[in-house]
This record gives structure tokens, C-alpha cells and sequence, in this order.
């Protein structure tokens, strides 16, 4: 089985509730670093300005190039749900090995804190809590319903296969839209939102 994130960008108002539960949940201290991402893209030009959101987060990759850049192998994919977990023990800090997680993921879900040689930490999909039949920390904090976590196959039946737009080669960015890498795969489906 492999676990996936569903994002529905017709519905994301870009309220950022996700990222305050989850930085809440798992007592990430005030600042930039978090486990999720929200990006903005403004399209057109006033007076028919477009704007649209982008969760951006460890999107759990079927190839997970951050797990083989790792020296430590402190990164691994779980056999049984396919999330991309962490042993943070393991991990000897970016001062260390450079931060070659950071530097391998096309999505720069790795994060590093800011105090003396930070250990990197990541979205689990709140395994722990999907263990317990909790819904994940962010799907339950966002108020349009915007994310969904649950097997790849499962969201694929119950929201389709979803097109996304393809920029390939960059790393993810604000202004950015998704882009979808054919070299890690990542478990995720995304319902654009088409701006004209």
C-alpha cells in the first residue's frame, strides 16, 4: 500500500490554518521552518488578477531521492503505508553531511531548524495520529476540506486521476506551480485550479 496527499486547489483560500495546526501539533518553534508549505501565485493582470494556493510538503515519493542522499540512512520509505519516515537519532545534522536530503528533493520538504547544528525533520503524514484512525493534523484543521490523506488507490477512486501542470527541472517555489517529478513520483494528486 501507498499512502497519498490529495490537494484541491479550487478550494484552498491560502488561510494557512494547515500550517498553524501542524506547527502547533508538533511544536515547531515561530519562524519559517515548518513541516507544510503554503505558495502563492498571482496570475493576470489588474483588474482580473487571479490568485491560487499551493500546499507545498514532503509528498511521500514512490522513488524518494532524499532517502538515497542521506549518508546515514536515517531516512527511509516504511514498507507497510509507503510514508517517507525519518529516524531523527540517525541524523547527524546538516553541519555534517551538507544537508543532502535538502539539496536532492525537488520539493524541498526536508527542513532544518536554526539552532547549532540542526537535525532535519519532515511531514510523516502524522503517522502516528492515522495510526490511531485520526485524521492527519492538517486535513482536520482545514476548513474547505481542501486536503485529503488516505491510500494512493483510494484517493485516485474517489477524485480521479488528476492532471497537473508540469514545469520540470526547478525547485518548488512561491509563484510556482506544481510540478510533477517523473524522477521521484511523488504520492500526490491535485486538482488545479485553471486561471485564464
Amino acid at each position: 500500500m501507498q499512502m497519498g496527499f490529495y490537494f484541491d486547489q479550487t478550494r484552498c483560500t491560502g488561510c494557512k490554518a494547515c500550517v498553524v495546526a501542524c506547527k502547533d501539533w508538533f511544536d515547531i518553534p515561530v519562524g519559517d521552518a515548518t513541516r507544510i508549505k503554503i505558495l502563492y501565485n498571482e496570475h493576470n493582470k489588474w483588474p482580473d488578477v487571479r490568485v491560487k494556493y499551493l500546499t507545498a510538503t514532503c509528498y511521500h515519493c514512490l522513488d524518494p531521492v532524499c532517502a538515497d542522499a542521506c549518508p546515514e540512512n536515517a531516512m527511509f520509505k516504511r514498507d507497510e503505508d509507503g510514508i517517507v519516515d525519518l529516524n531523527v537519532d540517525a541524523c547527524v545534522g546538516i553541519d555534517e553531511c551538507g544537508g543532502g536530503c535538502l539539496k536532492a528533493c525537488p520539493y524541498d520538504a526536508p527542513q532544518f531548524g536554526t539552532e547549532s547544528n540542526p537535525k532535519m525533520w519532515k511531514c510523516d503524514l502524522c503517522a502516528e495520529r492515522l495510526g490511531k484512525g485520526q485524521e492527519a493534523i492538517c486535513v482536520e484543521s482545514c476548513p474547505t476540506r481542501a486536503l485529503d490523506i488516505a491510500p494512493l488507490d483510494e484517493l485516485k477512486a474517489k477524485y480521479g486521476e488528476k492532471e497537473v501542470v508540469v514545469a520540470r527541472g526547478r525547485k518548488l517555489k512561491e509563484g510556482d506551480e506544481f510540478f510533477y517529478s517523473s524522477r521521484t513520483n511523488p504520492a500526490v494528486l491535485i486538482n488545479p485550479k485553471v486561471t485564464t
